[in-house]
């Protein structure tokens, strides 16, 4: 399908590699060490620099396509900001610099969308802004959260305000000093249809009745805001921190999760560039019997497909991104789900081989190598694991040539042939 990238984004594009060269690869070293020493709840300084360097470049908030007219940023398409967001993607902090970070990204979007003017001047004013951060309060630990509509926790009206009840866990950015604010999902009426039943509705971080119990980590890894467990006992908020209406939440969840879910791809995208760069880089560093590891076939071979594999999972992302851009998200949710099966797992393959090569090291903290495999494994569940992709896209696949086909067969029905129509 033929695409082009406006004169707006090549030129930002450059932008965005300059800056990285400037101001992002020669502070990797420093960002982390100030990581370290502040720990997973604190801030490191650094990110302020970083941060006023790109809004002085114009480089702010490039992932909102759809901005209120008095925000700053600059709109672009999902297109447009898909080259971006790769070169973002090879340097973890690089998104918070240009406060193009997730989740804050997702939740600006339905913040922009949907919240109140008040809600808006509250929480989406200070995060277009890079002044607070946000998480998002979804999945649960008692249930499989891959199907939304599972999601036990209560949000109950009571005059006007809504109670919660319940619990959630990997709120990932939750421990953070900076995290001020939840967007949470619960159910609202257990007895409307399956997907009427839950609501999204903004809660302040700072609200009575919120307590942080566990925080897993994500293979030994301790992450900046960390993943943890929120428990919500009794918390109440005003009935306009509700975002659209009662009923709505899953509605909304999609429309967040697409955007989403492309822009993880995106970066993975990214991550498996620097990846294969150090393979490449590796190879040419080290001798075994007698020549270079760049010199033996298996290497060349790893070389190789891997530069197929990410250059065939780019244009599968643009495609996408421009369907999105052109038809629409759900006209464009075949395309969403398959980049979310394909993208991690080519980056997955592409870490592995550089892993490989690097031997002993590539799987020692001395090398990005191995967080980046555990960032890359991790997203092969986030915004919902491959599975439930799979079934959606096959799902579409079967309805070209079934159009009354169901997912779960009636009694009477069961075992039956379904009739056969051609696309």
């Amino acid at each position: 399908m033929p695409y082009e990238f406006s004169a707006k984004a090549q030129e930002l594009l450059e932008d965005v590699k300059s800056f990285m060269a400037d101001h992002i690869y020669p502070n990797e070293v420093e960002y982390r060490k100030q990581a370290e020493e502040v720990g997973p709840t604190g801030y490191p300084p650094i990110l302020d620099k970083l941060k006023a360097a790109a809004r002085e470049r114009g480089l702010w908030n490039l992932f909102l396509p759809h901005l209120a007219p008095d925000a700053p940023g600059t709109k672009l398409t999902n297109l447009d900001y898909a080259p971006i967001s790769e070169q973002l993607g090879k340097i973890g902090f690089a998104s918070e610099a240009l406060n193009c970070a997730a989740p804050d990204t997702g939740n600006m979007e339905i913040l922009n969308m949907y919240c109140s003017e008040r809600v808006k001047r509250d929480w989406l004013a200070p995060l277009l802004e890079g002044e607070i951060r946000s998480a998002f309060s979804m999945t649960e630990p008692d249930v499989a959260s891959s199907d939304a509509t599972n999601i036990g926790l209560r949000i109950e009206k009571d005059g006007d305000e809504y109670v919660l009840n319940g619990k959630k866990w990997f709120t990932s950015g939750a421990i953070a000093d900076r995290c001020k604010v939840f967007i949470v999902m619960g159910k609202t009426d257990p007895n409307a249809s399956r997907h009427l039943q839950q609501s999204m509705i903004v809660v302040p971080k700072e609200t009575s009745g919120i307590s942080i119990d566990r925080t897993p980590h994500v293979f030994g890894y301790v992450d900046r805001g960390g993943h943890p467990e929120v428990v919500y006992e009794n918390v109440r908020v005003p009935v306009d921190n509700l975002l659209g209406e009662e009923g709505g939440g899953f509605a909304i969840s999609q429309a967040r999760l697409g955007p989403g879910r492309i822009h993880h791809c995106m970066r993975a995208i990214g991550v498996a560039e620097r990846a294969l760069e150090y393979m490449v880089r590796r190879s040419l560093d080290r001798s075994t019997f007698g020549s270079l590891v760049a010199q033996k076939g298996l290497v060349q071979d790893w070389i190789a497909e891997s530069r197929i594999e990410i250059d065939m999972g780019r244009e599968y992302v643009l495609r996408a991104a421009h369907l999105m851009d052109t038809v629409g998200n759900k006209s464009a949710a075949t395309e969403i789900s398959g980049i979310k099966v394909a993208i991690p797992n080519i980056a997955l393959k592409v870490i592995d081989r550089a892993i490989q090569v690097h031997g002993a090291a590539g799987v020692s903290q001395y090398f990005p190598l191995a967080e980046m495999y555990a960032h890359m494994r991790t997203l092969r569940i986030a915004d919902g694991p491959d599975e439930v992709h799979k079934m959606t896209i096959a799902r579409r696949e079967i309805l070209k040539y079934a159009p009354d086909f169901r997912m779960t067969p009636t009694p009477q029905a069961q075992g039956e042939p379904v009739p056969f129509a051609r696309p």
